[in-house]
């Protein structure tokens, strides 16, 4: 039986490379230059911390993350930013989740896409993955191609390809 993963994760030195250069520009840029808090990375909680004074320069450091992991080649809907700001004394604070890997709501909406494609192959939830089987690799590659076309809203990749 030939098979592969899905699987959706972010390299982590790359997103390292992205906030760090966010938080060169955050320092460079005269419309925030005297702005109290900035961007920081979690790396154990896979989180990114933004804080200021007030909304509109938290939807400006958004960009300005957002811009970087772009340009750094990572997929823009691996950052979470639908969590609502806290206020936390004079500066209000929101936490970016980076998703990794897939968890129950996408899998199904994978296996969902793949089934509705008729394609004949077999998907099932692994933990984090979803493992795609076939007995022909034509197979897989076409479900692979409909997932690719497929708008699940999780970057993914398609990994350990065996025959």
């Amino acid at each position: 039986m030939a098979s592969f993963d899905i699987v959706s994760k972010v390299d982590p030195q790359t997103l390292e490379n992205a906030v760090n250069t966010a938080i060169k520009e955050l320092a460079t840029r005269y419309d925030l230059r005297d702005t109290k808090g900035g961007i920081e990375l979690n790396k154990k909680e896979n989180t990114i911390l933004l804080s200021s004074e007030n909304s509109m320069r938290i939807k400006a450091l958004e960009d300005i993350l957002l811009g970087r992991v772009v340009k750094q080649g990572i997929d823009g809907t691996s950052l979470d930013f639908t969590a609502d700001e806290q206020p936390s004394g004079q500066l209000i604070k929101k936490t970016i989740k980076v998703r990794a890997g897939v968890d129950k709501e996408f899998g199904r909406k994978i296996i969902k896409a793949i089934k509705d494609a008729k394609v004949k192959v077999e998907a099932q939830m692994q933990d984090d993955q979803v493992r795609v089987t076939s007995k022909k690799i034509d197979d897989l590659q076409a479900a692979i191609a409909v997932l690719r076309k497929a708008d699940i809203g999780l970057p993914l990749q398609f990994v350990n390809m065996k025959s």
